[in-house]
């Protein structure tokens, strides 16, 4: 019986409560950094308000707590403005502004409240876009989403009553819708993010990031529509070297080996000078190597081989101190010499003359791949001391060498960097 007559007293007190908020939120409108107060004051009669029924379906009281909340995020960011280290307290203020209005527009029985509801959101766009922006610069890409999107909803909700909007200059929307994209994008909400994406797209000529975006979340799915996008990325951005990187990465993920050395040396065409598509390519091809070699097809793997060690000679001529080009040609000497382990295994068990000579010959070559690999190896250990596979790889040269000292003490060095 309490809380009923509770329940009875705050519906019949809430138009007095509303019209105490809208007094006070008056009063710091008047002198917001004397009356800073006032706009806490408001929050919390606002709040008691909606605990009414009856406030729920009154437009005035929808459009006071949209009031409060614009009042909040103009307050958050002109104290952000003073000080670049604050962090906002109520991220949501603008979105939850913007809602309040929508929800006073809905129900809304006279003229002057919608037109007071889009004054509010009228300013909620400005607002909501400033926060969305100190967002997005520090890289908080969830709340920039819902930020740049509520600026979105407002030019719509505007448009649709035919009011004015920031976004009616149609480069300003195209860079809003694109913000929010990529927003969207690299932070939780890449779903949401593709409708955005697809309307830049087929609105003409767009930046390349927006088909890349397409191409990245589309080619799992649906590879033929993922291409369709690049395609036209590289139609409208033909200078643009993103695209071909990023067809570069989904065959490299996918493993399509073959495609890809292509893709890689039109990649080199436009960037000469970019180390990493070389050792990129020269990788490609220590793949293709080690697959032919797996299968005993030695020709073509020794052709692959050559080519491997040539690309990373070619990155090295770029970057003489680049580690992974050092590393990766004491790799492919070593790769090869141990994928000889298997045959020399085969004439261990084979005592006759023929079978120790073969034997003999076997573990010349072998030994002689890993004496080639030694010296990169060790150089590769000077670009960078911290690299446990290279001193892995030293400390095996050298227990095969005979040189058991030095084995030994990789293998201490191995067991330092926390090794085994």
């Amino acid at each position: 019986m309490i809380l009923f007559s509770l329940s009875l007293v705050n519906a019949q007190e809430y138009k007095k409560l509303l019209k105490g908020a809208n007094k006070t939120l008056s009063k710091y409108y008047l002198d917001p950094i004397t009356n800073k107060a006032a706009l806490g004051e408001a929050l919390t009669t606002i709040k008691n308000i909606f605990e009414a029924e009856d406030a729920k379906a009154d437009p005035e009281a929808w459009i006071t707590k949209g009031q409060i909340f614009n009042e909040i995020a103009k307050a958050e960011m002109n104290r952000k403005i003073l000080d670049s280290s604050y962090t906002l307290s109520t991220p949501d203020a603008a979105v939850w502004a913007m809602e309040s209005f929508e929800k006073s527009i809905a129900i809304a029985v006279k003229k002057s409240q919608t037109k007071d509801a889009l004054l509010g959101i009228r300013d909620n766009e400005d607002y909501s876009n400033n926060i969305a922006i100190t967002y997005f610069q520090a890289q908080d890409y969830n709340n920039a989403f819902k930020n740049f999107k509520n600026t979105l909803k407002a030019n719509e909700i505007l448009k649709s009553n035919k009011e004015a909007s920031r976004l009616d200059d149609g480069a300003i929307k195209n860079d809003q819708i694109f913000y929010t994209a990529v927003s969207g994008y690299f932070g939780d909400n890449k779903d949401a993010s593709i409708p955005l994406f697809e309307s830049l797209a087929t609105s003409g000529k767009a930046q390349p990031l927006v088909y890349e975006a397409l191409f990245n979340m589309t080619a799992d799915k649906n590879i033929d529509k993922a291409m369709s996008y690049l395609a036209a990325g590289r139609e409208a951005n033909p200078e643009d070297n993103g695209l071909l990187f990023a067809e570069i990465n989904y065959y490299l993920k996918v493993g399509k080996l073959d495609i890809l050395t292509d893709k890689l040396k039109a990649a080199i065409a436009k960037e000469p000078d970019n180390v990493s598509v070389y050792t990129t390519l020269g990788n490609v091809y220590d793949q293709l190597n080690q697959k032919e070699r797996t299968a005993k097809n030695i020709a073509k793997a020794d052709e692959y081989f050559n080519l491997a060690f040539d690309y990373f000679g070619q990155a090295l001529s770029k970057d003489p101190k680049n580690f992974d080009a050092t590393y990766s040609q004491g790799a492919l000497y070593y790769n090869k010499a141990a994928s000889m382990t298997t045959l020399l295994n085969e004439f261990g068990n084979d005592y006759s003359s023929a079978g120790t000579k073969k034997y003999n010959a076997i573990k010349a070559e072998m030994d002689g791949y890993f004496k080639q690999a030694l010296p990169f190896f060790e150089k590769a250990e000077l670009l960078d001391p911290k690299d446990i596979n290279t001193k892995i790889a030293l400390k095996e040269i050298y227990a095969r060498e005979g040189q058991l000292d030095k084995s030994a003490e990789y293998k201490a060095k191995i067991e330092a960097l926390g090794g085994e």
